[in-house]
């Protein structure tokens, strides 16, 4: 097969979650063990790190694998879902950045497991986890960083024992999965969390952290608490970078750091990467002030992380943020609240499965509405969308897809305009960032 035909098989032969939603999700890991059986446990051949969360999980990843990449470790990194590009799930330290998985490899991988698939009929995930897995043993990586997909305890990746286990914080997503309170959710996050391996929970509220303390100790794992060691004091924008003086508890010196990702939610992921880079540290992994810096001015650049309020057009500005959930599109509109313009330009899809009411209710009444959908089967029709929003007072169009939509903002936008792309991961995936 060529490359083409095998993520064409890949796509069609097996249930994909982010196309068809609940329906993908295996309650088990019983697929992953037998793939992974069959490859020779590639995953008990590396050393790894653990991410899970409801937000930021995707940014943290990222942070860690530049920050071991420049501290000179072979990196691994495994995170989901991709943009634009199947291979932006699988990245191995190469020429001074992180790779994408090369295709020989995917199809080589597809032929070697084909008889297995079509026995056990796996899931799309549970595939891309295995290949992972298999690829991170064959380049003999130092460290790998593995992205939890969705929850924790049933997820195909937590069949791995990590040397630390990192949870971002805990909201509202996916609930028709993992629970319909935060303590719900925060129990199948806490299912990453293995006996004697150290784990950092970035953010809490009194429910979760409550829910972490006691599985950590059931496991008799050491948690670290990333924001009661640090915090940010303060923060800049300058030159597309976020400038964040960070202070530790009980000490009068600060660190400044530079930011690659300028959203001001990295305020609240880079304490926690912190944290977990003090407990590698603390593992005798070689981390210098340096290589921490170097990592995190330079995540992007070297990993290739795209859609945190990443500005692809200048005059108008024009931004991508894949937040698609209450949390996410809280710390949104915060950002768009500390932003200077004209006038707000909102286009926006949703997938069917999340709360689209609640998030509605948190959009800015004042901006101007482009309403579309991605091309998957999982996305809310354009004029359903259009129509809930209407109850918010959110006015606007429908578009058949997401650049019609964008062109149309360009065409209306002032130059000192603000055009804000948001609401699924999978509609940033199919903006063309190559606007003229």
């Amino acid at each position: 097969m060529t490359y083409k035909q095998t993520i064409e098989y890949l796509f069609s032969r097996l249930p994909m979650f982010s196309r068809i939603g609940a329906a993908a999700y295996k309650e088990d890991l019983t697929n992953t063990i037998k793939l992974c059986a069959y490859l020779g446990n590639p995953q008990t051949k590396f050393k790894s790190i653990h991410i899970a969360g409801t937000n930021g999980k995707g940014s943290v990843s990222h942070m860690l694998a530049a920050i071991l990449h420049s501290a000179g470790y072979q990196t691994g990194l495994y995170t989901s879902p991709h943009l634009k590009d199947f291979r932006e799930r699988i990245k191995c330290s190469g020429n001074n950045i992180l790779e994408m998985v090369n295709e020989e490899f995917v199809i080589e991988f597809t032929e070697r497991i084909k008889p297995l698939i079509e026995e056990i009929e796996p899931s799309f995930f549970e595939i891309t986890v295995a290949m992972a897995f298999d690829f991170f043993e064959k380049q003999k990586v130092d460290i790998a960083i593995i992205e939890v997909g969705l929850g924790g305890r049933l997820d195909s990746t937590n069949i791995i024992t990590p040397k630390l286990s990192v949870i971002t914080n805990i909201g509202y997503d996916h609930m028709n999965i993992l629970g319909d309170t935060l303590e719900k959710i925060a129990m199948e996050k806490a299912g990453i969390i293995k006996k004697n391996v150290p784990v950092v929970i970035g953010e809490t509220t009194p429910e979760t952290k409550s829910i972490f303390k006691a599985k950590a100790n059931e496991e008799n794992a050491e948690i670290h608490f990333a924001a009661e060691k640090r915090n940010v004091r303060d923060w800049r924008w300058e030159n597309h970078e976020l400038i964040a003086e960070v202070e530790m508890q009980h000490k009068t010196d600060h660190k400044i750091f530079h930011l690659d990702l300028p959203g001001i939610y990295q305020t609240k992921n880079i304490l926690t990467v912190l944290e977990a880079s003090t407990v590698l540290k603390n593992m005798n992994f070689e981390l210098t002030d340096n290589a921490i810096k170097t990592g995190l001015q330079k995540t992007k650049k070297l990993t290739g992380l795209h859609g945190r309020w990443e500005m692809i057009y200048e005059h108008p500005r024009v931004i991508l943020d894949v937040a698609h959930n209450e949390d996410g599109i809280k710390q949104l509109v915060s950002q768009i609240e500390l932003t200077s313009f004209h006038k707000l330009h909102i286009i926006t899809g949703m997938v069917k499965d999340k709360n689209i009411d609640s998030i509605l209710s948190l959009l800015p009444r004042t901006a101007h509405y482009y309403f579309t959908q991605a091309a998957i089967p999982r996305a809310l029709g354009a004029d359903i969308l259009n129509e809930k929003a209407a109850q918010f007072n959110l006015k606007g169009e429908i578009y058949s897809n997401v650049n019609a939509a964008v062109k149309q903002a360009m065409f209306n936008a002032h130059k000192d305009d603000l055009i804000v792309i948001a609401g699924s991961v999978f509609l940033i995936g199919e903006v063309n960032t190559s606007i003229h």
